[in-house]
C-alpha cells in the first residue's frame, strides 16, 4: 500500500489549456519575490463562485470583503469601519473606511458595494453563500441600499445572527467586493480588481499564478490576525507554483526553487524536518476527512450497514498510518480544534466487530460489491480508502476501491453519482457550516447526504440562535442524531505542516489552512534576495 501522504483539503484539478491571463498593468520588473506551492491549479479567478481551497488562498489575497474573521472566530471589520445592527436585527448598516482603492485607482464606494452584492445575489449567480442567504437559509437579502457613497445598509427577511461570519466566510470569498471593471464588455468575468494588498498578475493554467505588491493599498492597524488585521505586502511579487506531486515539491524547497511549501506531505515529513536551511510551522486545521454514504442507494440505503461500517473501522489506527502521526482521530463533523467540540462530540466511535457483523447480518446484506471511491489528491484519501477496504472485510462488507483523477470523484460527488466516496472538506470555522455540507434536500442540491428533516431543522436551530449555551445543546442533539443516521464516517482531522526557507519571515499557519503571505517577507530581499 502506499503511503504517500499529502495532507490537503479538498481540491479542484487544473483546468484549461496552458494559457495566461494578464492584468493589463504590466507586473513591474522582478524584485523581491516569495515562491509558494500549490498542489493543483485554481478553479477560477472568480472569488466565491467557481472556487475550492486553492482558490480561496490566493483570492483573498486580492479581495476583501466589508468584513473578515479573526483568528479565534470571530468577526472584525475590513473594508468597512463598523456597522449597527437596527432594533429589530434586519437591518445592517456598514460605514465604508474611506480612501481604499481598487487595484486599477478607483476609489471604493458603496455603488461597488451594491455591484458586487447584486452580483452575488443574482439569479444564476452559483455564489457559495448564495442559498445561505435565501428564503431557505439564515435569511433572504431583501435590499441592499446606498444612502451615500460611504454607507451601505442591508436588510434581511429576519434576524440572522450569522450574518456577519456568513459574509466573513473564506469558502465564499470573504464576499470580496471586485470593480465593475472585472466584467468585460462581453459581460464575462475577466480577473479580480480588487482592494487587497496584492494586485492580480498572471494566470498560467497549471503552471502559475502571479500577483503583484499593490502600492496604493491602505493597511488597517494591527498585525495577522486570522484574515482580518493589518496586512502589508513585504515582497514585491508572490508566485504560487503549481506542483501537484509532495515529493517534487520537497525537493524544490530543499534546492531553494521554493520559499513556502504548505500543507506538507506527512510522508515527505522525515526528509524536510532537520535539514540545513528549513524551518517548520503548523496548526490543527478546522477540517474533516471521511466517507460520504448515498443512503438513497442500495445496499447502503439500510441504516444498519452504514453503522456496520463505521464500526468496522479502527479510527484511530487509520489516522495514525495515513497522515503519519500528524492528524487527529476525529468522529464528529466538528473538528477537535473547535470551541464547540464538547464532550458528546469527543467520543471517538470503537471498533467493535461482533457487533458489526450481527448488523450485517441483520440488514440482509449478502455479500454485493460497494464501490468506494477515492483519488490521489491528497494521497493519503487513497490510503485510507485500502485500510477501510481492508478493515471492512473483517465484518463481512466487501467494498471495492476505485480510484479515480480528482475531477472526475469532483464531479461525481456534486451529482451525488456513488455509492460511497472518500472525501475532505475544508476547513470552516463555525460549527454548523461543517454539518451544512452534510445536510439539506438532496432534490435541490445532490451534494448533500443527510436530507432527514429533522437533521435540517436542528441545522436551521443552530444558526438562528445566538445563546452558545443553547446552540451547544442543539449541536449536541445533531451529533447524536448524525452517529445513529451515519450518513457519513469521519475519520479525522489534518494538522496542516508548512516548511519554510529560513530567510522567510512572518508566516503563520492557522486552523482555517489558507496560506496567509501578506506580512509575510525574506530576511535577505535586501540583500541579493531578488529573483
Amino acid at each position: 500500500m502506499r503511503k504517500t501522504i499529502a495532507g490537503l483539503i479538498l481540491i479542484a484539478a487544473g483546468v484549461g489549456l496552458g494559457l495566461a491571463f494578464l492584468h493589463p498593468k504590466a507586473p513591474p520588473p522582478p524584485g523581491s519575490i516569495l515562491r509558494a506551492r500549490l498542489n493543483a491549479d485554481i478553479a477560477s479567478s472568480d472569488p466565491g463562485m467557481k472556487r475550492d481551497a486553492n482558490t480561496d488562498a490566493v483570492l483573498l489575497h486580492v479581495v476583501e470583503g466589508l468584513v473578515a474573521v479573526r483568528e479565534d472566530g470571530s468577526i472584525a471589520p475590513m473594508l468597512a469601519s463598523g456597522w449597527t445592527v437596527s432594533p429589530d436585527g434586519r437591518t445592517y448598516r456598514f460605514a465604508l473606511r474611506h480612501g481604499v482603492h481598487f487595484h486599477n485607482g478607483a476609489l471604493l464606494t458603496s455603488a461597488d458595494v451594491k455591484w458586487s452584492l447584486d452580483r452575488y445575489l443574482a439569479p444564476g449567480s452559483a455564489w457559495r453563500c448564495k442559498p445561505d442567504l435565501s428564503a431557505k437559509g439564515i435569511a433572504a437579502v431583501t435590499a441592499v441600499r446606498t444612502p451615500d457613497p460611504d454607507t451601505v445598509e442591508i436588510v434581511l427577511d429576519r434576524p440572522a445572527p450569522l450574518f456577519l461570519p456568513t459574509l466573513a466566510r473564506l469558502d465564499c470569498g470573504s464576499t470580496g467586493i471586485s470593480h465593475r471593471a472585472s466584467i468585460g464588455p462581453d459581460g464575462k468575468w475577466r480577473y479580480p480588481i480588487g482592494t487587497g494588498p496584492f494586485r492580480w498578475g498572471e494566470w498560467r493554467h497549471n503552471q502559475y499564478i502571479d500577483l503583484v505588491k499593490f502600492d496604493g493599498y491602505r493597511p488597517l492597524p494591527g498585525g495577522t490576525d486570522g484574515n482580518a488585521g493589518g496586512k502589508h505586502a513585504l515582497v514585491d511579487r508572490i508566485r504560487f507554483s503549481v506542483i501537484p506531486d509532495g515529493s517534487a515539491a520537497s525537493a524544490a524547497l530543499l534546492r531553494g526553487s521554493l520559499d513556502v511549501l504548505d500543507a506538507l506531505a506527512p510522508n515527505e515529513l522525515g526528509t524536510i524536518e532537520g535539514a540545513p536551511g528549513i524551518k517548520l510551522d503548523s496548526a490543527k486545521s478546522s477540517d474533516f476527512y471521511g466517507i460520504l454514504l448515498q443512503t438513497g442507494k442500495p445496499p447502503l440505503y439500510d441504516v444498519r450497514l452504514r453503522r456496520a461500517l463505521a464500526l468496522s473501522l479502527d479510527v484511530a489506527a487509520l489516522t495514525r498510518v495515513v497522515t503519519h502521526g500528524t492528524g487527529v482521530p476525529d468522529s464528529s463533523p466538528i473538528p477537535v480544534v473547535n470551541a464547540f467540540h464538547g464532550p458528546a462530540e469527543q467520543v471517538l466511535v470503537k471498533r467493535d466487530l461482533a457487533t458489526a457483523r450481527a448488523l450485517v447480518r441483520a440488514s440482509g446484506y449478502r455479500g454485493e460489491p460497494i464501490q468506494l471511491l477515492t483519488s490521489h489528491s491528497p494521497p493519503e484519501m487513497y490510503d485510507a480508502a485500502i485500510l477501510v477496504q481492508a478493515m471492512a472485510r473483517d465484518a463481512g462488507i466487501n467494498v471495492q476501491v476505485v480510484s479515480l483523477d480528482w475531477a472526475t470523484q469532483l464531479s461525481q460527488y456534486s451529482s451525488g453519482d456513488y455509492q460511497a466516496t472518500m472525501f475532505g472538506f475544508s476547513a470552516r470555522l463555525d460549527p454548523s457550516l461543517m454539518y451544512n455540507v452534510l445536510i439539506g434536500d438532496r432534490a435541490v442540491d445532490p451534494r448533500k447526504v443527510w436530507n432527514s428533516p429533522e437533521a435540517i431543522d436542528l441545522l436551521h436551530q443552530s444558526v438562528v440562535t445566538g445563546d452558545r449555551a443553547q446552540r451547544q445543546q442543539i449541536l449536541d442533539t445533531l451529533e447524536e442524531k448524525f452517529r445513529a443516521d451515519v450518513p457519513a464516517i469521519v475519520l479525522y482531522n489534518t494538522r496542516r505542516v508548512t516548511a519554510l526557507r529560513a530567510p522567510v519571515t512572518g508566516y503563520r499557519s492557522w486552523a482555517a489552512q489558507t496560506q496567509r503571505l501578506w506580512n509575510v517577507g525574506l530576511a535577505n530581499a535586501g540583500l541579493g534576495g531578488a529573483r
